[in-house]
């Protein structure tokens, strides 16, 4: 006989019952998915740049920080093939980029419960990042307690070249403890997204080592730098970094910052460069002066030991543009 439910009965039926199966593989993933959370977040890699735009063979500064979110201390220290501290470079199109060979090794540290530390890497003379286009980097930290990497989030940066503006290739003056070697000399200009830029490169002909690609600051004036070799062959320049403003900058062969001086330009003499007849280069006209945010200027490394200051300015326009305060900011 059929059962006909009477009026306003609710008639309930029964689930879909799931199988076991179903219910323990949630529960899993659920778990998995938590523990890789929770293990995400014990130690945080963050990595900042100052600008993503670069020439080729420029320093390359990245700035990693490190913090200990574990509740606990570790301790940082390679283990095996594994380095507590390393970077993975690969270019847009996915292909990766090996480190040079010859890397230091990082001392290990202790990194207290809550602790951050932070530390600038130079890039340039780690990986072979030189050929011009994009490449994506990654700071990595392995902490062998926990038998895991920790990544930070990727940044973009793209590697260009500027527009030479002159160029020679010298001699280097013989020594008693060194063979005679040729330099070439190349001085660019390059536009930045603020502003545009002075660069000097000096690299061996022969070997194609690179001494330095200093950035020297940025370059106001349509027409180009005063530019003079001295007796040593050593590239003396002049360029105009702010209105009325002239940066001077004497380089060595070897990449080295011998001296750097700024000019301001008086009413009637603007500062320009005389080779004299001892061979040595001065600056005539205009009057030296020394602000006081750049009184303890800092020399200009080479490119294959340590950052490079940053000269030029904080103001983009060229045109009635303030003198800006400190000459080697962005």
């Amino acid at each position: 006989m059929m059962n006909i439910a009477k009026v306003g009965q609710i008639v309930s039926k029964p689930l879909p019952q799931r199988p076991p199966s179903f219910f323990r593989l949630a529960i899993v993933v659920a778990l998995a998915l938590a523990s890789l959370q929770y293990a995400s977040a014990q130690v945080q890699v963050d990595i900042t740049l100052k600008r993503t735009l670069y020439i080729a063979y420029e320093p390359l500064i990245v700035n990693v920080s490190i913090t200990n979110l574990s509740g606990a201390s570790l301790e940082l220290a390679d283990s095996g093939r594994n380095h507590w501290f390393s970077f993975q470079i690969e270019t847009l199109d996915n292909r990766p980029v090996a480190p040079r060979p010859g890397r230091d090794t990082d001392l290990p540290m202790t990194l207290e419960a809550g602790q951050k530390i932070t530390r600038s890497v130079n890039l340039t003379p780690l990986y072979p990042i030189t050929e011009y286009g994009g490449y994506r980097i990654q700071a990595s930290v392995y902490a062998a307690s926990l038998g895991q990497y920790f990544n930070s989030p990727p940044l973009n940066v793209e590697i260009t070249e500027g527009r030479v503006v002159y160029e020679k290739t010298v001699g280097v003056p013989e020594s008693e403890n060194k063979a005679a070697s040729i330099r070439h000399i190349a001085v660019l200009t390059h536009r930045l997204p603020n502003s545009s830029q002075l660069y000097i490169r000096i690299q061996e002909s022969k070997t194609g080592t690179v001494f330095c690609t200093h950035r020297l600051g940025r370059l106001v004036s349509s027409g180009p730098p005063d530019i003079l070799l001295d007796s040593q062959n050593r590239p003396n320049i002049l360029q105009n970094v702010a209105p009325k403003v002239f940066l001077y900058s004497l380089i060595g062969l070897n990449g080295e910052v011998i001296e750097r001086k700024t000019y301001n330009q008086t009413r009637r003499h603007k500062p320009f460069l005389k080779l004299g007849p001892d061979g040595n280069v001065t600056t005539l006209g205009g009057g030296e002066f020394l602000p006081e945010s750049i009184a303890a200027e800092k020399p200009l490394p080479t490119t294959a030991d340590r950052p490079v200051p940053v000269p030029g300015s904080k103001t983009d326009s060229t045109t009635n543009e303030p003198r800006p305060k400190n000459l080697l900011a962005e």
